[in-house]
């Protein structure tokens, strides 16, 4: 195979790195999904992986692309997801840690991402992890420019089983430095009565381990929150429609009481 540029690891034939929706939606909800592709650049082959281990949760967030298309319809939210597997690179991390790029990933090694050079790192964060977060950061901007209110909602989901432990958790509302928004969520989400939720669990929030919320949402002062979703409960379209649908429902009520207390 012939490529135009030996430089670039993104060839014509691959796809764009970042699908953007309703970019002028109307509602003061924005939408991220770090996790929500599983493409890899062709000049990448399949990362020395077999399919099998490609559709498994180390190298996307199943399911939660299509929560957050209805969720963004349904809101009328701009939505920003990532197509690039987590494999290629991690958005949700800084591409300096070692867990931006990882040689293994749970319990299985990824000989694609072994002992690779530098030039190879840079293109990877250059091509899928700069584009990706550039685009949230301009979307942003120009909501920010006529004064207009934001609350940034990330967007993820988690394997039922990791590393051989069941998880009963449903749903996670995860948190770092504030957690306005994440307690109301938690009280409306254990009111539905059906649920069994997380609070900063199977997951919680941190300086070390993130990236998307600690960045646009607290680096902005943005009313915003994390939302995990069991892999489960939504690896089909009826299950990515009813969370979409509970979703819609309780998010506006959270931030209506957020708005109330004043933030």
């Amino acid at each position: 195979m012939t490529h135009s540029d030996p430089a670039r690891l993104i060839d014509a034939g691959d796809p764009a790195p970042v699908r953007v929706l309703r970019p002028v939606g109307a509602s003061e909800f924005f939408l991220t999904a770090d996790h929500s592709g599983r493409a890899i650049p062709r000049r990448l082959g399949n990362l020395g992986l077999p399919e099998s281990e490609l559709a498994r949760h180390i190298a996307w967030d199943i399911g939660i692309a299509g929560v957050t298309e209805k969720l963004a319809l349904a809101l009328d939210a701009t939505a920003v997801l990532q197509v690039y597997s987590r494999l290629v690179i991690d958005c949700n991390r800084q591409p300096e840690w070692a867990s931006s790029i990882p040689a293994i990933s749970e319990l299985t090694t990824i000989p694609g991402n072994e002992n690779i050079p530098p030039a190879e790192r840079e293109a990877r964060r250059r091509e899928i992890f700069v584009p990706y977060h550039e685009c949230i950061a301009e979307l942003l901007d120009q909501r920010r420019t006529p004064g207009r209110r934001t609350v940034l909602i990330a967007m993820h989901s988690f394997t039922p089983v990791f590393k051989g432990e069941p998880r009963n958790i449903e749903i996670g509302v995860l948190y770092n430095r504030d957690a306005r928004l994440a307690n109301i969520l938690l009280d409306l989400l254990r009111s539905e009565g059906d649920l069994v939720v997380g609070d900063n669990a199977p997951y919680a929030i941190t300086d070390a381990s993130d990236y998307t919320v600690p960045f646009h949402g607290e680096g902005r002062g943005l009313p915003h929150v994390e939302i995990e979703i069991r892999q489960d409960l939504i690896g089909d379209e009826p299950g990515q429609a009813a969370w979409a649908v509970r979703l819609a429902r309780l998010l506006p009520l959270a931030d209506a009481r957020l708005r109330k207390a004043g933030a």
